[in-house]
């Protein structure tokens, strides 16, 4: 669901009242539930790879590249076995390793497939994390996050915003003018590429 792109969850600091009894079950409850959750949104964008549907952003020739091994490895199994079907289990079998490092960001999808190329990490001196810090992604410019069809509301959304606040300065403030609009120009470019990896799913519709 798109709401569950404006945060992931976060794990209790608090020790409940059974250390590794009722907070083993609730941790182990969330995992569960991000890893299914992950592994549906996986194949639903493998499935978009198969339509057309393309990824953008920095990371989306990574994952393009990976969806096509996986798309090969599919077709050499119905070479060789025609009359066997493949079931969406067999595929998620085949996507588990890369919904292991899927974080959702406001508006992307991080790969967080290599820490030490992790933007974030850099702008916050911790380069060793296991976990990217998705509070601070800048997703246009970070090399592993991608974007889709289901974040283009929110770069739309930023993009109008920030407009809006571009009509409002003042001639005197350049400094801010200056910064608003590299942020504008940089969401109406998400927002294109989303819609150019749209794009020939759209043709073959029409």
């Amino acid at each position: 669901m798109l709401s569950e792109l404006f945060g992931e969850f976060r794990y209790p600091t608090a020790p409940l009242s059974r250390p590794g009894g009722a907070q083993a079950e609730l941790l182990a409850e969330v995992n569960k539930h991000e890893s299914d959750r992950n592994l549906d949104l996986v194949l639903a964008e493998f499935r978009n790879y198969q339509q057309g549907i393309l990824p953008a952003g920095p990371g989306a020739r990574s994952l393009t590249e990976f969806f096509a091994r996986i798309d090969a490895k599919l077709d050499a199994t119905a070479v060789k076995a025609p009359k066997t079907q493949r079931s969406d289990r067999d595929v998620l079998n085949l996507l588990t390793k890369r919904a292991k490092v899927l974080h959702l960001g406001p508006a992307n999808y991080c790969w967080f497939t290599d820490p030490s190329r992790a933007l974030c990490l850099k702008l916050a001196g911790t380069p060793t994390a296991d976990r990217p810090l998705v509070g601070m992604c800048e997703s246009a410019r970070c090399p592993q996050p991608t974007h889709h069809p289901c974040h283009r509301p929110v770069w739309a959304q930023h993009a109008e915003r920030t407009e809006t606040f571009l009509g409002q300065l003042g001639t005197t403030r350049k400094t801010e003018r200056t910064r608003l609009q590299a942020d504008y120009d940089r969401a109406l470019r998400v927002v294109a590429e989303i819609d150019a990896g749209s794009a020939t799913m759209d043709e073959e519709s029409a």
